[in-house]
């Protein structure tokens, strides 16, 4: 049975002599046995097989992120879309001009979001932990390191459950549901108990992926998630459409899909259920990846949770590497936060209508947001993984044309998810599809220019955290993440609060500024980001600059 699924090539072409027969356009590799027809040749120049090596270089390098990436595009898609798709149908199936099912599905869905996200370091550190050990042929050490992730994911998704349940009325008022109404306030409360339930399944997903990504495996979760978002959106159209449950209904689609999603990843994992192309992973007795069951030195690679408890030298890169990613997500996930509750603080006339609308357009802009941030992510999780691997074996060539490449990919997509975006906005598409209540409506239409703009610098954003992510430089990036945020911060308060962002830039709109706040955040995680990947004496050297 599989357990993981994945081809590792290397990343730089082997290189043979080549001869050019004269008169024809047919080149020979001079390792081919075959005789050579009878006719004068010449050797191709160093200058003409120097071109030709590095174009098949590039191409070589853009298949391996484009065959991890778009897998990863899919499977990181998926679970936005999952609150993207009970944003929709919630906001469709409630009551006319009633704010409130999706105001409080927002405060609710953003505190999910935070207790989330601050444990993704079960994916973002175990990959390249496990592509690390993986390319150095340390096998035992990457099943290890895995083991170890998915028994932290257990315990911390078991703690998070209890305390979502427990303290879930005074973290709703900190997110702002004490200002949107009681009726808001009980749909959130109603949403949160259920969704509350799947946090050790959300955070088993999440280590799974980053084991499977440290094996370069991103087809499997793929063919998971998108099962899971499935059984959601069916769900969603039972619960929520044709029985009227509203939140509490797209909370019951969305925690059922997801602990199924855990179990299989599990099962995947433990060998009980073949991976994304029905083969088992297996290494030879020098650690090398096997992608058939041919050879008689071979071992199958299980990764199960780690029952007894580790020594401190045998978790302590996780334990580190888990902190710095941790302490970053705190931080950022802070920021969104306060966000929302800013947003839930922006009031018209009617403070309670004023509020809801606000929140009800700032869930939708943001689920956008996160859905084009995590498409983004996906030449995230390709560059990590290889550039983890090309730092295993060494290989400095291969890590800068792995992150060059990346970059390149991610500026094409970035313009392309700017180019959707306007489409749907000028065609009246999104806010059509997302909500029927006019406040909203009008609200959503101030952020949507935001969101459009802000593309091409998330996807730098993200493609430079998966190449720094695979270079370990957690520590670096937590301390950048306190410093964007800082600036973010500092940027509300002077459009928001001073008479130089009040009168001289006119920016009397709280929601406006919440999001202008989130592009200032952005631009300054896009020049730290950068400061390290052009450093000479960096792990990355982008511009391959000679050391003085």
């Amino acid at each position: 049975m599989g357990v993981l699924s994945t081809q590792t090539t290397p990343l730089l072409p082997h290189r043979s002599s080549t001869v050019v027969i004269k008169g024809t356009k047919k080149e020979y590799d001079a390792c081919d046995e075959s005789p050579l027809p009878v006719m004068d040749v010449e050797l191709a120049s160093e200058d003409e097989y120097s071109t030709k090596s590095n174009d098949v270089e590039k191409d070589s390098i853009s298949k391996q992120i484009l065959n991890l990436a778009v897998p990863a595009l899919i499977s990181l898609a998926i679970d936005p879309l999952m609150t993207i798709i009970d944003t929709a149908f919630v906001g469709r199936y409630s009551a006319p001009n009633d704010p409130f099912p999706l105001a409080g599905l927002g405060s609710a869905a953003a505190l999910l979001v935070f207790s989330f996200y601050v444990f993704n370091f079960l994916a973002t550190a175990t990959a390249p932990l496990v592509a690390n050990r993986r390319a150095a042929n340390d096998e035992l050490g990457a099943t290890v390191v895995g083991g170890q992730a998915l028994s932290l994911a257990i315990v911390l998704g078991s703690c998070l459950c209890i305390i979502l349940l427990i303290y879930q009325g005074p973290l709703l008022q900190v997110m702002g549901t004490g200002v949107t109404g009681v009726e808001a306030d009980n749909y959130a409360k109603q949403f949160l108990s259920v969704r509350a339930l799947a946090a050790p399944a959300v955070l088993l997903c999440s280590a799974s992926n980053g084991v499977m990504r440290g094996y370069l495996d991103t087809k499997t979760p793929t063919i998971i998630l998108l099962g899971s978002n499935m059984i959601n959106l069916l769900l969603d159209v039972i619960l929520v459409a044709q029985l009227g449950m509203g939140p509490q209904g797209a909370g019951i689609a969305t925690t059922v899909a997801e602990w199924i999603a855990a179990l299989a990843f599990l099962g995947v994992l433990s060998g009980k259920i073949p991976s994304a192309d029905g083969k088992s992973l297996r290494s030879d007795i020098n650690g090398n990846t096997l992608q058939n069951n041919d050879s008689d030195d071979e071992k199958l690679l299980i990764v199960t949770p780690v029952l007894d408890l580790p020594k401190w030298n045998d978790i302590r890169p996780l334990v580190v590497a888990s902190s710095s990613v941790f302490l970053r997500s705190i931080v950022l996930q802070v920021a969104m936060s306060s966000a929302a509750a800013m947003a839930a603080r922006s009031t018209t006339d009617d403070i309670a209508i004023g509020a809801s609308a606000s929140v009800a357009a700032h869930q939708v802009a943001l689920q956008l947001w996160l859905l084009c941030s995590f498409l983004c992510d996906a030449l995230a999780t390709a560059s990590q993984a290889l550039v983890a691997d090309g730092i295993g074996r060494k290989d400095t060539e291969a890590v800068r044309g792995v992150s060059q490449t990346v970059f390149n990919w991610g500026l094409i997509l970035g313009l392309t998810l700017s180019t959707i975006l306007w489409i749907g906005t000028a065609s009246g598409f999104l806010t059509d599809f997302f909500t029927s209540d006019g406040a909203t409506r009008i609200e959503l239409g101030k952020l949507l220019t935001i969101v459009i703009l802000a593309q091409p610098l998330n996807s730098f954003v993200f493609a430079a955290d998966g190449v720094l992510q695979g270079a370990e430089e957690f520590t670096y990036q937590a301390k950048a993440m306190a410093l964007s945020v800082a600036t973010a911060f500092a940027t509300f308060a002077v459009l928001e609060y001073t008479a130089f962002g009040q009168d001289v830039l006119s920016t009397n709109d709280t929601l406006v500024n919440v999001w202008y706040g989130l592009i200032a955040l952005q631009t300054m995680r896009a020049a730290t980001s950068f400061a390290k990947l052009v450093e000479v004496e960096g792990p990355i050297n982008l511009f391959g600059k000679e050391k003085s």
